[in-house]
């Protein structure tokens, strides 16, 4: 059908069978020839019909011209039409990594791998072969090879002969795809390593700020992750509760620590998703404390009071997380930024509102005070 990818696989075995001839004189009968087989290996043929009249130069047009109206379905056919067929084009090598370009676009990840791999060159390339090598490793992240990702940008990174820009974009995004893996302590090493690159720099505005706030940020992840091992369990008892209660609080702090760092660096994207962050982190302590039990060693009178006393955190814990995320829609507003953070960041304000009217109304109403003696 005119106008869609064919594809064709030919396995062929072809049978001969030799002649029988009719009889001859004397009524006898020449012998059969042997049955023959020829074997053919499998042919796989590529075409599309509407295209296999086009050249290189119409294909790269057509590619270009799909790709500007965001037809990246009908790009891609154009670009591979192009790079499987023209092997000696002059616009074979645009053609690849437009046609990778296109398949990131439909969230085809190993198509999109496929031909980035093609020219990617992470220990020596440059141009195309360099922005190909993070694609590479881009499209490998997404396929949830982090390993095989976080190997190639570290190659990328290693590059003396590379702009400090390229080398930071490089070792942070080794170090989210370490992240990924599991790996925390290794994460962190890396991201410090980063960080301390872009903090050495005499003129840090050579680097692009989207790479040190995107580390800051995912250092804060990391601290935010150890947050979460940490559970409060008042079966424990009290003594323990609190020095649990104590670690998760310093873990807190030292997550919000990094996400403060990514807002400083003032990259609008990352400000954003750091300002959640924090929010979401005392909200999530808030969570944990409001449906803890008392320790079960506290008698009826010192429940009341550890009760209280909770109450109390939790309303400095809601009234830290409203200013947070005052804050960050203040800042997302200012630069005009549009993200499911952002959106997140509204949802949960409006919830943290409400919790916190709620704790009020909970508040008693204190006894009025009695009157003093009429004159």
């Amino acid at each position: 059908m005119a106008g869609t990818w064919h594809r064709w696989v030919l396995v062929g075995v072809l049978g001969l069978v030799g002649c029988r001839t009719t009889g001859m004189a004397g009524g006898g009968t020449e012998p059969r020839p042997p049955r023959q087989e020829l074997h053919f290996e499998p042919v796989t043929v590529t075409g599309d019909l509407e295209l296999s009249a086009l050249n290189d130069e119409e294909l790269f047009a057509g590619g270009t011209s799909a790709f500007a109206a965001e037809d990246f379905k009908e790009a891609a056919r154009h670009f591979e039409r192009l790079a499987d067929f023209f092997p000696n084009s002059p616009h074979r090598r645009d053609a690849l990594y437009n046609a990778g370009l296109a398949h990131e676009r439909l969230e085809q990840w190993e198509e999109a791998n496929l031909r980035f791999s093609e020219l990617a060159d992470a220990e020596k390339g440059t141009g195309d072969a360099l922005e190909a090598a993070f694609r590479v490793a881009e499209t490998q992240y997404h396929l949830e090879r982090y390993t095989d990702a976080a190997g190639v940008l570290a190659r990328i990174a290693a590059r003396e002969d590379l702009p400090v820009g390229r080398r930071i974009e490089a070792r942070v995004q080794q170090g989210i795809c370490e992240l990924e893996t599991g790996d925390l302590e290794k994460s962190e090493a890396t991201l410090r390593q980063a960080l301390a690159t872009y903090e050495g720099l005499e003129n840090q505005e050579e680097v692009e700020d989207y790479f040190p706030a995107q580390a800051h940020f995912f250092m804060g992840e990391i601290y935010r992750l150890h947050y979460e091992t940490v559970r409060l369990e008042p079966a424990k008892g009290s003594d323990a509760l609190a020095k649990d209660l104590n670690y998760k609080a310093e873990l807190l702090l030292s997550a919000q620590g990094h996400y403060l760092r990514s807002i400083r660096v003032g990259n609008g994207h990352w400000a954003t998703a750091a300002g959640a962050q924090i929010g979401t982190m005392y909200e999530n302590l808030y969570d944990h404390l409001v449906n803890s039990p008392a320790p079960a060693e506290l008698d009826a009178e010192e429940a009341q009071i550890y009760r209280e006393e909770l109450r109390k955190k939790i309303r400095v814990l809601l009234t830290k997380s409203i200013n947070i995320y005052e804050r960050t829609l203040e800042a997302a507003e200012r630069i005009g930024a549009q993200s499911a953070f952002v959106d997140q960041t509204r949802k949960s304000l409006e919830k943290v509102k409400a919790l916190l009217l709620a704790d009020s109304e909970l508040e008693p109403t204190p006894a009025p005070a009695p009157e003093g003696p009429h004159s």
